[in-house]
């Protein structure tokens, strides 16, 4: 129940009504003060989202600890107590990219830490050989070895070089043509027989579009930005499909679609929040990860989190399903392979989508 201040004026201000008590016996709008503080406002938001008081961490208990604890109790009817399915999903959805977008990257520090010296001196090292190339050429001009013009073409060409030797490291299509000109031309002015069809020259002209626009670092970057914004699109077209092959597993007479989709919900939920959680130790172990016991931890909670999701599943489908468990085992094996197959085939399908969204 919100704890703002009643009005004093017992008017509804939605149909008018007299008020009695705290709800509208009309309307059931509840007649509190509409003007609110920024934290007011914050706080009836985050109120509005996690039913306030303990539905929210009771909601979050029983999904991680309770496998299809939550799914049962919503299709019983017992729904009050616990946030909805589809709030559930979106909130934790929300929360769990947003963190994942604004949390630094995890990973080895000390790996990261060699490339990052190795960069540097190999920096270092092109920095006072162009240097050093530099003063050569210059003082090859000033004898007059060479002219004016040679001296800066010679200059322009090791830049060009230092420039190369950095983007190395990075993604980087093959490059079979010097710009999309000249890849025009060719395929303008080919045999009929020797023409790329519409679909090769679209994808040729496409990478060299990428390749002529940015660097080997600069599109590994864009990549991976626009992947990763994808991926919500990819779980929302892949969570139907999941509830699809539940349904054609179980009995049509004893479940309706709604049911699986209730469990889809609640299944991917956990997921994210198993995610969430993988991401959030990663990052604070990733900060102590100078010392060995910290690193065995991080390991250690690395290996359980990844297990116990991949472990869920199983009691999930057989607590809901209330099957043999043998039989609900060999179910749950074909479902999470035929499940494997179509993700893998939805990720390549986004990421492909994600190189052609590359401006």
């Amino acid at each position: 129940m919100s704890k703002s201040k009643i009005r004093n004026n017992k008017t509804c201000l939605n149909c008018n009504y007299v008020v009695e008590n705290r709800f509208c016996g009309n309307c059931g709008q509840e007649n509190i003060d509409t003007r609110k503080s920024f934290f007011q406002l914050f706080f009836h938001f985050f109120e509005d989202l996690t039913h306030y008081e303990n539905a929210f961490w009771r909601t979050i208990k029983n999904l991680i600890f309770n496998p299809a604890s939550l799914t049962k109790e919503y299709l019983s009817g017992r729904r009050m107590s616990y946030l909805a399915p589809v709030r559930l999903y979106i909130f934790i959805s929300f929360i769990t990219f947003f963190l994942m977008s604004i949390l630094p990257d995890d990973g080895n520090k000390e790996n990261n830490n060699v490339k990052i010296n190795n960069h540097k001196k190999n920096e270092k090292l092109v920095k006072d050989t162009i240097y050093a190339e530099q003063e050569k050429i210059i003082e090859f001009e000033k004898k007059g070895l060479i002219t004016k013009k040679e001296s800066d073409s010679l200059l322009k060409f090791i830049i060009k070089a230092k420039n190369k030797k950095e983007d190395a490291d990075y993604i980087k299509f093959s490059k079979k043509y010097k710009n999309v000109k000249e890849l025009d031309s060719i395929q303008k002015f080919s045999k009929p027989s020797e023409k790329m069809n519409a679909i090769h020259f679209w994808a040729e002209r496409k990478i060299q579009i990428i390749n002529d626009k940015y660097t080997g670092k600069e599109i590994e970057e864009k990549f991976i930005e626009s992947f990763v914004h994808n991926i919500p699109k990819a779980l929302f077209v892949y969570m139907p499909l999941f509830a699809f092959i539940l349904w054609l597993f179980q009995n049509k007479k004893r479940w309706y679609y709604f049911d699986h989709g209730i469990f889809t919900l609640h299944y991917f939920s956990f997921l994210l929040l198993g995610t969430l959680l993988l991401k959030i130790l990663r990052c604070i172990f990733y900060l102590l990860d100078d010392y060995i016991f910290f690193m065995i931890l991080n390991q250690l909670f690395t290996f359980i989190i990844i297990v116990y999701m991949f472990y869920y599943f199983f009691p999930s489908h057989h607590r809901f399903y209330q099957e043999k468990r043998w039989i609900s085992i060999l179910k749950g094996i074909a479902i999470f392979f035929i499940n494997f197959f179509i993700i893998s085939f939805i990720l390549v399908c986004f990421a492909m989508y994600s190189f052609i969204t590359i401006h």
